[in-house]
C-alpha cells in the first residue's frame, strides 16, 4: 500500500506550559534539564503570561501546566469548572517578593508596610510622587514607580499583603509582566522603586539594591532571602509558589506526567539554584504522591491569603 504523505511521521510530543514570571526561571531549569536528558524527543514551550494571564489559558484547556505566583482564586476555579478543566495543584518554592531601589538610593534602606502602603494604595496615584510625602526622613525626590501588571500573581499578593485588598493600587506607575523592564527602570532613576521576585533580584544584585521590610515599628527591618523566608521572619512579603497540572494531560499524555514527576524530582535543588527557598524533602515527596494519584482541587479557598508559611503549606497538603 503507498504510504500517504504525513504517514510515517512520528508525532511530535508537546508540553505546554504558561504563567507566572515570578516561577518562570525554576520551570526554566527544569525545563532545560529534561530536554538534555530527552534529547528533544518531547518540545516544551514556556510563556511567561502572569498568573493570571496563565490561568485564563489553561481553564480555556490551551495549556498543560499553569505557573502561579500564588494559589487559583475563586474565579479562576469556577472558570475551569465551566470547561471542565480538573487541575492537581503542586508547591514547588517559597518566593520572598522584593522591593527593590536605585543602588545609589541612600536613603530607604529600609520601608514599614505602612509606607509602603502610602506608596501603592489607590488614594496614592496622582498624589504621592515625592519621597518626602512617604516619609519626612526621606529627601525631596521625584518618586517614580515599577511593578507587575494585572495580569501577576505577585501584583495580587503584593496589594493584598501591602494595601489589604488584591488589585488594589494605583496606577500611575510602570507595570509589565516581565520582571527585566521592572528592573531596568529602577536601575535608571535614583528615585526609583519597585517590586518581584527573590530570583530577580539575586540575579540583577549589581543593579538594584534590595529594602530592608518592617511589618510594623515595633519589628525589625527584615532583608529578604532564603534564611528569612525559612525562619518566617519576613513578613508579610513571603509567598508559596505552584504548578497547576491538567489532571487530563497527566492521565492522557505520557510526555506531562514525565515532565511534572521529573520536575517534582528536581524542583529542590533549582529552586536554590535560581534563588528561591526549596521545600522539606518530605513536601516534594508528597507533592510527587498527589501527583501520581492525580488528586485534584486545591488546599486554599480561592480567596487571598497573606502569611502562609512551610508548615503550615506541607499540614494544608496533607489533609486536603
Amino acid at each position: 500500500m503507498a504510504c500517504v504523505p504525513g504517514c510515517g511521521r512520528v508525532e511530535e510530543k508537546f508540553v505546554r506550559i504558561d504563567g507566572s514570571s515570578t516561577v518562570y526561571p525554576i520551570t526554566e531549569a527544569v525545563t532545560e534539564e529534561y530536554l538534555t536528558q530527552t534529547r528533544g524527543a518531547v518540545k516544551v514551550t514556556v510563556g511567561v503570561s502572569g498568573t493570571g494571564g496563565g490561568f485564563k489559558k489553561f481553564c480555556r484547556g490551551e495549556t498543560d501546566i499553569s505557573d502561579a505566583s500564588r494559589p487559583i482564586m475563586a474565579e479562576e476555579m469556577k472558570a475551569c469548572r465551566e470547561a471542565g478543566i480538573e487541575y492537581v495543584e503542586l508547591p514547588i518554592a517559597f518566593d520572598a517578593i522584593t522591593v527593590v531601589v536605585h543602588p545609589q538610593n541612600d536613603w530607604a534602606d529600609e520601608l514599614t508596610v505602612a509606607e509602603l502602603k502610602k506608596i501603592w494604595e489607590p488614594a496614592a496615584q496622582g498624589v504621592i510622587e515625592d519621597w518626602h510625602q512617604v516619609s519626612e526622613r526621606f529627601p525631596s525626590r521625584s518618586l517614580k514607580l515599577a511593578g507587575p501588571g494585572a495580569d501577576s500573581g505577585t501584583f495580587d499578593y503584593f496589594t493584598e499583603a501591602v494595601v489589604g485588598r488584591p488589585k488594589s493600587s494605583r496606577g500611575d506607575y510602570l507595570a509589565s509582566e516581565d520582571d527585566n523592564v521592572i528592573v531596568q527602570f529602577v536601575s535608571r532613576d535614583r528615585g526609583a522603586l519597585g517590586y518581584f521576585g527573590l530570583a530577580y533580584y539575586l540575579e540583577n544584585a549589581d543593579k538594584v539594591k534590595a529594602v530592608r521590610i518592617k511589618k510594623d515599628e515595633s519589628s525589625p527591618a527584615v532583608t529578604p532571602s532564603v534564611e528569612a523566608v525559612k525562619s518566617g521572619m519576613y513578613q508579610p512579603l513571603s509567598r508559596p509558589i505552584f504548578l497547576y497540572v491538567n489532571a487530563a494531560s497527566a492521565r492522557d499524555k505520557p510526555q506531562v506526567r514525565e515532565f511534572v514527576e521529573f520536575y517534582l524530582q528536581h524542583a529542590a535543588e533549582l529552586a536554590r539554584e535560581v534563588g528561591y527557598v526549596d521545600l522539606p524533602e518530605k513536601a516534594y515527596a508528597l507533592a510527587l504522591a498527589n501527583f501520581r494519584a492525580l488528586k485534584t482541587g486545591t488546599a486554599f479557598g480561592g480567596v487571598p491569603e497573606v502569611g502562609v508559611q512551610v508548615e503550615e503549606l506541607l499540614q494544608r497538603e496533607t489533609t486536603r
